[in-house]
């Protein structure tokens, strides 16, 4: 990779020519893992089971000879990616789903769509999951009178443009994917308009690999749901056209290449991200993305930026090693409800780099701003940004490509913290950091046990703090927890009601009335401490009180464990001294 384009991919952006290299990347990936499987078919063609193997190649190779173009876009496809990478995870024994031959069966699949972009004549065996029969990145055939997901084999034969379903005991089912209407039988790929003469953007909601695990059934969005995510799609082009797509945080939306409407499951309690913000990316799918459907145009721009910069580094990655890791779940991230490994801390820097480019783009864009937070967002999250990539320029082993990105987008990020903003935002923005960080380590974080014997004996002898040791990593097991603090500095509001919480008194500056309130819900009989102990967000805010009481404690919020671990030998009536003992500021009992 020429230098210069791993520079600009680097430093969180990509011009045309940048992300063209990664995408030429991703297409020899792409062949490199289709001729691995068709080598394990050679090698036995029983993995297909009730399907033809004969058929499969010949088919996929005339259709490439006679159409390479569409052809070689449709392996490129998500649909594909996705898909060829769990049937060889499956084949390697590292996955689950339905029969293997279903699975690695819809080769046949792409085969037929193969011949189907070239116009070449074909007749081949397809899996079928109940009724439906998946044509990558076209659409879905509905077989009339199959009901359930159990999987079988339909016989189809391809001509013209046209695919036939030969139905035993039955009429054919006749339908043209490439041009078809929406019909009882065919249910195309819906496309979201980027602008004239560009590519439109899938909506994808029905190719049995658009998730990112298991296979999964079609699931059509209704008409007011598809109105709404046109609606949401057309608002946020509007804003990414705005800018010129090629610096951190821009995007040229015609280069994303699918959205994936996320639907809520059983599994998803414990979410370590809001549900109503939810968004994923994989490698094996460059420029998809599976979203939940945002509020607004500049949350979903936000959020398409944000996955494109997870497909670039995963692009990046699969050209160059970056870092090397035991994959230890031990640090902050931010963004997330739970401790993360580095290769996962790597991932969501650059992807906030991206996010925070795009914020500090709507600074200066009111359109897309009317409320304007654009400001309190990109000073957050530049202040936040920058802290992980300290982490990781100082505890991850990184090899020399990833030394050179991790130092690129420091200096993105450096030359933004540079930049002027006003100074009552960037303290908002800071003291939302803090409280973050606070919170999220009282309830990922215990104090080790022999740091918390020290200290309790300490403690109760009267002399001084005993050094910190390091700490016992215990996730939060609750999944996301809702940030209210956050929520109340990006408001900005500086007038309590009179009903007001701690949370309201703190944001409002009124620190004595705030640990006044988050003492009193400690102590209430009505919030027993849960299985973190003490109310972690209660005890979070009555810290970030007493230390805006007395700034000379803030050290106390570096690692807020250490005074939760006190608790128990300090009455409410002492946490105040116990807090200035533990900063060194309170004299010896």
């Amino acid at each position: 990779m020429p230098g210069p384009l791993f520079d600009e991919i680097a430093a969180g952006g990509g011009s045309p020519e940048a992300v063209a290299f990664l995408v030429r990347g991703e297409r020899t990936r792409r062949l490199l893992l289709l001729r691995e499987l068709l080598d394990l078919l050679d090698a036995d063609p029983g993995i297909l089971g009730p399907l033809d193997a004969r058929t499969v190649w010949p088919t996929l190779e005339a259709a490439a000879a006679e159409a390479p173009e569409p052809v070689e876009e449709l392996l490129l496809s998500p649909q594909v990616g996705s898909w060829l990478a769990h049937a060889l995870r499956r084949l390697h024994g590292t996955a689950s789903g339905p029969p293997l031959w279903a699975d690695a069966g819809q080769i046949a699949a792409v085969a037929a769509t193969a011949a189907l972009h070239a116009g070449t004549h074909a007749e081949v065996l397809l899996p079928a999951r109940g009724g439906a029969v998946s044509l990558p990145a076209l659409g879905t055939v509905r077989l009339p009178g199959r009901n359930g997901d159990g999987f079988h084999t339909v016989r189809a034969v391809v001509s013209g443009g046209t695919l036939t379903v030969r139905q035993a005991g039955g009429s054919d089912i006749v339908v043209r994917p490439l041009d078809g209407a929406e019909s009882a039988h065919w249910l195309p790929v819906r496309r979201l308009g980027t602008g004239p003469g560009t590519r439109a953007v899938q909506l994808d909601d029905l190719d049995p690999y658009r998730d990112l695990d298991e296979p999964i059934a079609p699931g059509r969005l209704g008409p007011e749901e598809l109105r709404a995510w046109q609606g949401l799609f057309d608002e946020a082009v509007a804003i990414l056209r705005r800018g010129d797509g090629s610096g951190p945080g821009g995007l040229r939306p015609e280069e994303i290449s699918r959205i994936v409407p996320w639907r809520a499951k059983d599994g998803d309690v414990g979410l370590p991200v809001p549900p109503a913000g939810l968004s994923a990316s994989t490698g094996d799918a460059f420029a998809s993305m599976v979203v939940a459907r945002p509020p607004d145009g500049p949350a979903l721009a936000e959020t398409l930026v944000h996955e494109f910069q997870h497909s670039k580094l995963g692009a990046l990655l699969h050209l160059f090693p970056l870092i090397e890791d035991d994959r230890t779940e031990a640090h902050y991230a931010p963004w997330r409800a739970d401790p993360r490994h580095l290769p996962g801390l790597l991932h969501g820097a650059y992807a906030f780099v991206g996010v925070t480019g795009f914020w500090r783009e709507r600074t200066r864009d009111h359109g897309a701003d009317p409320e304007g937070r654009a400001a309190f967002l990109f000073a957050l999250r530049r202040l936040q940004t920058r802290m992980v990539l300290r982490t990781l320029a100082t505890r991850a082993r990184l090899t020399v490509p990833g030394r050179r990105l991790v130092t690129r987008l420091s200096e993105t990020v450096d030359g933004w913290l540079a930049e002027p903003l006003d100074p009552a935002v960037v303290a908002r923005a800071r003291a939302s950091a803090v409280s973050h960080r606070v919170e999220w380590r009282l309830r990922n974080l215990r104090c080790g046990d022999e740091d918390r014997k020290a200290l309790l004996e300490a403690l109760r002898s009267g002399s001084g703090p005993t050094p910190a040791g390091p700490p016992r990593i215990t996730p939060d097991a609750g999944g996301y927890w809702q940030d209210d603090r956050g929520r109340l500095h990006l408001l900005g509001k500086d007038r309590p009601g009179p009903a007001a919480g701690g949370d309201e008194l703190l944001v409002a500056g009124d620190a004595e009335a705030a640990r006044t309130a988050y003492a009193t819900r400690l102590a209430a009989p009505a919030a027993p401490p849960t299985s973190l102990g003490p109310d972690p967000h209660a005890l979070a805010g009555w810290l970030l009180a007493h230390t805006a009481l007395h700034p000379q404690d803030r050290r106390l919020l570096a690692r807020p464990e250490r005074f939760a671990a006190l608790l128990s030998a300090a009455p409410p009536d002492r946490w105040t001294w116990t807090a200035r003992w533990l900063a060194g500021g309170a004299p010896r009992a």
